[in-house]
């Protein structure tokens, strides 16, 4: 079991099977919001499901339009169960207050781990805990 602390950026308390990305990755043109599925061509996971998992990666990548496209996630309710960032990436952060405010009964928090993210493995049971706590097993 790895157990890391975390500082929570949008709060909450997600569990999922985990998915660890090799690259950050753009909401806009890189998630299909109908599925959840990776769509850009060029990114290492292309094609992974990414609707209820504990999505880990490195951070976001560009466009401020990814933050409508992960709120249109998680009105689909085909986002991830949560996301663990390597680093800050407002973007992401904008989208899930965003999401929170037009759908209160859904949930996707976010936390940074900039202390202990490389022992995060994909495929684990992961859980992201209201106080940033994030537990693998």
């Amino acid at each position: 079991m790895v157990s890391i602390a975390a500082t929570p950026l949008v709060p909450g308390i997600a569990e999922g099977p985990s998915l660890v990305l090799d690259q950050p990755l753009s909401w806009w043109g890189g998630i299909d919001p109908r599925d959840g599925t990776i769509i850009d061509a060029h990114h290492p996971q292309h094609g992974q499901p990414t609707a209820g998992r504990v999505l880990i990666l490195p951070g976001g990548r560009g466009s401020s339009g990814g933050s409508a496209v992960l709120a249109e996630s998680v009105r689909l309710m085909t986002a991830p169960a949560g996301l663990v960032l390597g680093d800050v990436d407002p973007i992401l952060v904008v989208g899930l207050i965003v999401a929170g405010e037009l759908y209160p009964d859904r949930s996707c928090p976010l936390v940074v781990a900039r202390a202990g993210y490389d022992l995060l493995v994909s495929g684990r049971t992961t859980r992201i805990s209201i106080d940033g706590g994030i537990e693998q097993f």
